[in-house]
């Protein structure tokens, strides 16, 4: 008997989902694994390989390295398609800032270093340092993950920079969406006591299924009775903007994640 049995947990992640999954029912919980997005093959991403020869075709002025595993998943692509070395001979001439530990660790793992961190790890330190630098004309690479943040790219083009995005680990719907749908269903039924989210695209396509099943207000209300565990803020955003209350670690990390999950479900 663990501190979680008893409990059921949605997860809705594709990306180190077994792990995820593997900690939680380590504790006694039952988990229902259902998808809201899967991942695009990096090694075959057609757009990810002509978005790095636009980077290679000129020098690079400045780079927003904003994951470790989106960095690291770009580099591992570009060297498949033998462009690997010119990468990080083009990148190590330009300035990296970086979006905290994880992501200062990709970027030395390929020999590289970076000129500053945010020390928060959130995006807004980020990009905020970046709009700091003149960006008149200068070439500025900025490392997204998973979906655009226009919000912040738009901002560096309006300071007059060259901005060229790269996109490793694009998310789609996954093949099979049953498992997701009967996820909303369940939660509406009180079924079950929490929802875990890794990425704001999955929190987001979940409300996008409910709406799509027309019964988006009763989801959301049904929501304010269930535990809603997000691993930092950016994930959290689609669920606060249509007011469901959440819950996040001091640390945006997936062990974080799972003892706050014990943590408030034994209270």
């Amino acid at each position: 008997m663990g501190e979680l049995s008893g409990a059921t947990i949605g997860v809705t992640a594709e990306r180190r989902a077994e792990e995820f999954i593997d900690a939680l029912r380590r504790h006694g919980a039952t988990v229902r694994h259902a998808p809201t997005l899967r991942i695009v093959p990096l090694a075959g991403d057609e757009r990810l390989r002509a978005a790095t020869e636009e980077v290679l075709a000129a020098p690079v002025d400045l780079v927003a390295v904003t994951t470790g595993a989106g960095f690291r998943g770009w580099l591992t692509a570009a060297g498949g398609w033998g462009l690997g070395a010119s990468l990080v001979d083009c990148l190590s001439a330009a300035r990296l800032f970086v979006r905290g530990p994880k992501a200062m660790g990709a970027v030395r793992g390929h020999g590289l270093r970076e000129e500053w961190s945010a020390p928060g790890e959130s995006n807004a330190e980020l990009f905020d340092r970046l709009r700091a630098e003149d960006l008149d004309g200068r070439r500025v690479v900025v490392q997204l993950h998973g979906t655009p943040l226009p919000e912040h790219t738009g901002a560096l083009a309006r300071r007059g920079a060259r901005v060229l995005e790269v996109q490793p680990y694009r998310w789609q719907w996954p093949d099979d969406l049953g498992p997701a749908r009967s996820l909303v269903s369940d939660v509406i039924a009180g079924g079950v006591d929490a929802l875990a989210f890794t990425s704001a695209p999955a929190a987001a396509n979940l409300l996008t299924l409910a709406r799509e099943a027309g019964r988006f207000d009763e989801f959301v209300a049904a929501l304010g009775r269930v535990l809603c565990a997000c691993v930092g803020p950016v994930t959290a955003a689609p669920l606060a903007e249509v007011g469901v209350r959440t819950v996040q670690p001091e640390r945006q990390r997936l062990g974080a994640l799972v003892k706050l999950l014990v943590a408030e479900l034994r209270r």
